[in-house]
């Protein structure tokens, strides 16, 4: 992380929360199949949300569904700098995911402000990995993070804030998507409930 592009890319977002965030790769076997599955399921729910009044129901969307569409029908809409991204959704609100980061990159076009940086440290492409908890009620949603990590090391939440940024920086946002606060559903979608293995999205 689609309708007019706003309404879709937005409708990702509460779906694909954490797809920059998280923990853990999965030994599932991704398809396009799958991937255009759950853009079919997007497209439903964007155009149930421009619906006046929109259809109350639910959407599952599967772990597997998830992946599959960021490797094959997203890839070309993920920053450059960041590959292979990967979602496991936890049960109980819970989220994880990974991503390969081009450090070099990062490094280009920000400076160091500490010796204790690990980006000092690190260079190439390396996992980055976080975890947390999505809430979601009446129509908002709130990120809690509660660890990360970058190959291995221990993330303070400033520098994955920062990456971020860094990451998520648009024309309309330049200062890119802070991961905790508070934001509204797209597509008068009124609650995400992660399960164990696949989300279910309530409109």
């Amino acid at each position: 992380m689609t309708l007019v592009r706003k309404c879709r890319s937005g409708a990702l977002w509460g779906i694909l929360l954490l797809t920059f965030c998280a923990a853990n790769t999965l030994a599932v076997q991704l398809s396009r199949q799958e991937g255009d599955r759950l853009q079919a399921k997007i497209d439903a729910i964007t155009k149930n949300g421009a619906a006046n009044p929109p259809k109350s129901g639910e959407v599952s969307v599967s772990e597997r569904e998830a992946n599959s569409y960021l490797a094959f029908n997203a890839k070309e809409k993920i920053p450059k700098g960041l590959t292979h991204p990967e979602v496991t959704m936890l049960g109980k609100g819970r989220l994880a995911a990974r991503v390969m980061v081009d450090v070099d990159e990062v490094k280009r076009r920000r400076q160091s402000r500490s010796l204790i940086d690990p980006l000092n440290y690190l260079s190439g492409q390396v996992p980055v990995n976080a975890s947390g908890i999505l809430r979601t009620r009446d129509g908002r949603g709130q990120f809690h993070l509660t660890s990360a990590d970058i190959s291995g090391i221990p993330l303070p939440k400033p520098l994955l804030q920062e990456l971020v940024s860094f990451f998520s920086r648009t024309p309309e946002k330049p200062a890119g998507v802070d991961i905790e606060a508070p934001f509204d559903l797209p597509a008068r979608i009124r609650e995400i409930a992660v399960r164990t293995g696949e989300s279910v999205v309530v409109q």
